[in-house]
């Protein structure tokens, strides 16, 4: 392993977590919802994959692209669009993200998402990091709160380097790490 990544969550507690989200989620639907789950692209993939196993109750999805890091560690603080989901209007919605700091980009995804007018919208992220919160945004599910730190694996990079990890990881120094970053 690369001497520079820390471990600070296993696969096991993820799937635990993951396992555990899934459950307060269909305890919080109304039996005989389907639920439409949207997932921003691209560290969010591996948590909706493993979130959509774990859910019972029937569900479609789609996704969106929001970008503002780049190859950056911190954000630019304007989440552009990259890539739009379908209508939502008369649906029940879940945001799944893989971790909200700033709350920009879910801020972002939910107003796109409430000017269509579902019939609910809700958010789960598997990592939170308040310490890094620039706006006041809910979110009803939350597996995981971390401190500021930057993490990688389990579907998270940097640069690109890192989504295939099964574990999430702290990288101790991130400037050594950052491939092509000028």
């Amino acid at each position: 392993m690369d001497s520079n990544l820390r471990p600070i969550l296993s696969s096991e507690q993820i799937q635990e977590k993951v396992s555990l989200l899934a459950t307060a989620i269909q305890r919080d639907t109304d039996p005989g919802t389907t639920l439409h789950l949207i997932a921003p692209l691209k560290g969010s993939f591996v948590f909706l994959s493993d979130l959509i196993r774990a859910i019972s109750i029937p569900v479609t999805i789609d996704f969106a692209s929001l970008s503002s890091y780049g190859k950056r560690m911190t954000s630019s603080g304007s989440p552009r669009w990259t890539l739009t989901p379908a209508n939502v209007r008369q649906k029940h919605v879940l945001i799944v993200e893989d971790i909200v700091d700033t709350g920009l980009t879910l801020q972002t995804l939910r107003a796109q998402l409430l000017a269509q007018e579902p019939l609910s919208l809700r958010s789960v992220c598997l990592l939170d990091k308040p310490a890094r919160r620039q706006v006041d945004i809910p979110i009803e599910f939350v597996g995981f709160t971390l401190e500021d730190v930057f993490v990688v694996g389990y579907g998270l990079d940097l640069a690109e380097a890192h989504r295939q990890l099964p574990f999430l990881a702290v990288i101790d120094n991130p400037k050594t790490r950052i491939p092509n970053s000028e």
